[in-house]
Order: C-alpha cells, then sequence, then structure tokens
C-alpha cells in the first residue's frame, strides 16, 4: 500500500513525514534499506529524518523516527516542533502531548508561526548521555589532535533524549565539522553513537552553533543540538540560562527553566509539499 507523506522542515532540517494512525492496513515498519534510499537526496525524496505519526495511549500522537542512514532512534527536536504544528492544526487546539521514545514532550503555539517543545530535562550523568566509562560530563576528557596541542578538547555531554557532545570553539564558521564529526560520532567513548556539536559562545545570550547529526551528517539546524549546547555552555559559565542559538538554517531561542529544570525550545517551521512513497 502506498502512502503519502507530508514534506516539512524546521529551519532546513528537513522531513518526511507520514501518518500512520488507526485504521492503516498494516503499521508502517520500513527496511533500513527502504529508508536510506527515500533519504537519498539524489534518487529519492532527500531528508535529514523520516518522521511517523503514530497512535498513543499517552499522548496525542506517538512520533517515530528514523535517521537517513536508516536507524530508530529516539528524539529530535525540529522534528517534534512539526508533529505539535500537524497536531494542533489537526484539533483546532493551541497544545498537544507528543510521546517518543524519549518520553513524552509538550508542543503549544507560540504565535507568528512558531511552536514552543518543551524538552523536558536534560539529563547529565555519565551513565544517561551514555559514556563508556565514568567522568564528569560538564568537562569531558577527550580530544582532537596533538597530546600538546589538541585541536579541540574538553567538551560538554548532555542528553537531550538523544546523546550530545559540544566541542566550544572560537569560530563555528571554521570549525573542522565535516572532517572530526565522523571520527567522534561514533567514538569508543560513545556506545550508541553521538550527535557532535560546535559552538561559538558570542555572548551570554547568542551562541552560534554547527551540528554533525549522528546518522544524518551535518544538517541546517538541529533541535536537540541546540538545548543540549545551552544547557553545555551554562554549565561551563559561558552562558545564561536562555539564549539564542543561531544554525546554518536559522535560529532557535532556547531557555533552561530553573523552576522544574525544563528545556524549552521555540523556533519555526515550513511545509514543503507532499507526495507518496515509492
Amino acid at each position: 500500500m502506498s502512502r503519502p507523506f507530508l514534506k516539512m522542515n524546521g529551519l532546513g532540517n528537513d522531513f518526511v513525514v507520514v501518518e500512520a494512525q488507526r485504521g492503516a492496513a498494516a503499521p508502517f515498519r520500513p527496511t533500513p534499506a527502504q529508508v536510506r534510499a527515500w533519504a537519498d537526496r539524489a534518487q529519492g525524496i532527500g531528508f535529514d529524518q523520516l518522521i511517523a505519526v503514530e497512535p498513543s495511549e499517552r499522548g496525542d500522537a506517538f512520533m517515530r523516527i528514523w535517521n537517513a542512514d536508516g536507524e530508530e532512534v529516539s528524539a529530535c527536536g525540529n522534528a517534534a516542533r512539526c508533529v505539535g504544528w500537524l497536531l494542533m492544526q489537526a484539533a483546532g487546539r493551541d497544545g498537544a502531548a507528543i510521546e517518543t521514545r524519549a518520553g513524552l514532550l509538550h508542543a503549544a503555539d507560540a504565535g507568528d508561526g512558531q511552536v514552543t517543545v518543551d524538552m523536558g530535562a536534560p539529563k547529565l550523568d555519565w551513565r544517561d548521555i551514555p559514556l563508556a566509562e565514568p567522568m564528569d560530563t560538564a568537562r569531558v576528557e577527550l580530544q582532537v589532535g596533538p597530546i600538546d596541542a589538541p585541536l579541540l578538547h574538553t567538551p560538554g555531554c548532555v542528553s537531550m533524549g538523544n546523546p550530545h557532545v559540544v566541542f566550544f570553539v572560537p569560530d563555528a564558521e571554521a570549525a573542522p565539522v565535516r572532517e572530526v564529526g565522523p571520527l567522534i560520532e561514533r567514538h569508543p567513548l560513545f556506545p550508541e553513537g553521538v550527535n557532535v556539536g560546535f559552538a561559538e559562545v558570542q555572548g551570554p545570550g547568542r551562541l552560534r552553533l554547527k551540528v554533525f547529526e549522528r546518522g544524518a551528517g551535518l544538517t541546517q539546524a538541529c533541535g536537540t543540538g541546540a538545548c543540549a549546547a545551552l544547557v553545555a555552555a551554562n554549565r561551563r559559565g559561558l552562558a545564561g540560562r536562555a539564549a539564542e542559538l543561531v544554525l546554518d538554517g536559522g535560529s532557535l531561542h532556547i531557555a533552561w527553566r530553573e523552576a522544574d529544570d525544563h528545556v524549552l525550545m521555540t523556533g519555526p517551521v515550513a511545509v514543503e509539499f507532499t507526495g507518496t512513497l515509492p
């Protein structure tokens, strides 16, 4: 059975969204090879992540996520904004609850085409990232380059439902994202792989960020990566608890709320086109 899809993006981080709610003849469970073929930007549809919107007992819908390499993952912040917007449009409400493998997320209409998603509390224990061995996740013992003159060193690690490592760099535009990203993504320190962020602190309320996403490569934006970067920067005293995160595709506003430790992400969503999966 062919399935219609909606192509959407959050700051250029793009998704194919498939409605897989009740009534479908069979569950939507594509093989890794199918996902890779559809994700191919030359011969397929092209996307960073494939999203299925499924029934949920806990929320308005369950969001299932596959990276472009075919691996199913637990969280995607920009996709949560897109799915939240779809659910709010369908129900005519200004809020929606989205169940994911990482937990329940709450989306809200922030006005002016913006959606806010409560991403929950960051996980900061080394077991929760997870790391292969005990470490202080605010300053992880990891470096790239010569021992006496490392190119990158002492990153922070944060889980936003998926694992992130954040290197602080003097110039994000000059950061070796494509060269270092693949090396760190599957480094032995990260048994489940890791999303690799390169953050330039431009002030207490502004960070420039590039992210090499696990299973997707360098993307235009990474919502959970932006959340992780703000948390990692704040833990090091490099930023406040709220900041503008400037990514290649645009800006997100991230706030790490003191009252309940939750991270709130606000940004736009866009609909590109509709189609049918081949």
